[in-house]
């Protein structure tokens, strides 16, 4: 059905035209020079992000300053302080490294030389090394539990590296560590060169990975350690490349491998950190500092590497970039 024209239409169509030209009028739009709309320009790309700026140098760590506060008188505003109030410190380790970080099977208790890093950061805090709370986290997923502020800090075989330092601060190193290789009895790899072409295995996102990469070699990677060392007992790879300390803990449980090769690479361990939270970076290393001075650092390593790792690695001295 048709329906009756409004004889109004016309005229309110007039004065809402009237409205729309003065309006552009006063905005500067097409309709103020009287000129014909013309198309919509056409959007400009995006310029192309650039990329980071190649990394070149490795940044040394940030100075104490001053004395450490008293456990339990952290100063007003830190960081500490807030970890404090909480209650708890909150710190991201591996619970499968024998030696470093791992679960004893008996006690169901986290132990090992990072373990025990953690316990004398949370002793400083509160008075009370059993006052953490951990978190297990891969190797791939260590910076990301700092950047999603997961975790106060992270001890976990953190290698300083340029490449992280864009994300995670650390703290001076408080473990030298050298990449080599755990094979089994009997294979007669001694080098990487007596790979032959064969696989090893690693963790992913590690520097390790890197490493055996830029050799031309032939690599796996799984989310831990444990898991080529799994692979390797069932032939599916013919060694595991690792930092020595982490290797020395698995030849330790497992007597038929054993570790071998020269050092493939160099590393340092250090506590990672949110690189907006200096005051807690200053902290941890006048912590490190004091473990230093009174021997404590030094006799952790002694206490799990003996007879394990020759030598035991010493604490390295810190240096400090301000």
């Amino acid at each position: 059905m048709r329906h009756p024209v409004d004889a109004r239409r016309p005229a309110i169509y007039l004065v809402v035209g009237v409205v729309l030209a003065l309006g552009a009028a006063l905005l500067g739009g097409p309709a103020a020079t009287g000129a014909p709309a013309g198309p919509a320009p056409a959007p400009q790309a995006a310029a192309p992000a650039q990329p980071a700026p190649a990394c070149t140098e490795v940044r040394e760590s940030l100075r104490p300053r001053g004395p450490l506060p008293a456990p339990g008188a952290m100063p007003a505003g830190s960081t500490m302080a807030a970890i404090a109030q909480r209650g708890r410190l909150i710190a991201g380790v591996d619970q499968g490294k024998f030696l470093t970080g791992y679960r004893n099977s008996l006690t169901g208790t986290l132990e090992g030389s990072d373990i025990d890093v953690v316990h004398t950061i949370a002793k400083a805090i509160f008075g009370d090394p059993q006052r953490v709370q951990f978190v297990v986290l891969n190797i791939a997923d260590r910076a990301t539990a700092l950047e999603r502020d997961q975790v106060d800090v992270v001890v976990n075989n953190f290698t300083v590296t340029c490449e992280r330092q864009r994300t995670v601060e650390f703290s001076a190193p408080y473990m030298p560590a050298s990449q080599r290789l755990l094979v089994p009895l009997g294979s007669g790899i001694r080098e990487v060169e007596d790979l032959g072409g064969r696989t090893v295995c690693t963790s992913l996102g590690s520097t390790t990975e890197v490493v055996l990469r830029d050799l031309g070699l032939q690599v796996e990677t799984l989310p831990g350690i444990p898991d080529c060392v799994l692979e390797m007992q069932r032939g599916r790879v013919a060694a595991v490349s690792s930092d020595d300390v982490i290797l020395a803990g698995l030849a330790a449980q497992d007597p038929n491998t054993r570790v071998v090769g020269r050092a493939l690479d160099t590393a340092r361990y250090a506590v990672g950190m949110r690189p907006d939270e200096p005051d807690l970076v200053r902290f941890v290393n006048g912590v490190l500092e004091a473990a230093r001075a009174d021997g404590s650092l030094a006799a952790s390593n002694r206490f799990w590497y003996t007879g394990r790792l020759d030598p035991v690695p010493p604490p390295p001295p810190p240096v400090y970039r301000d």
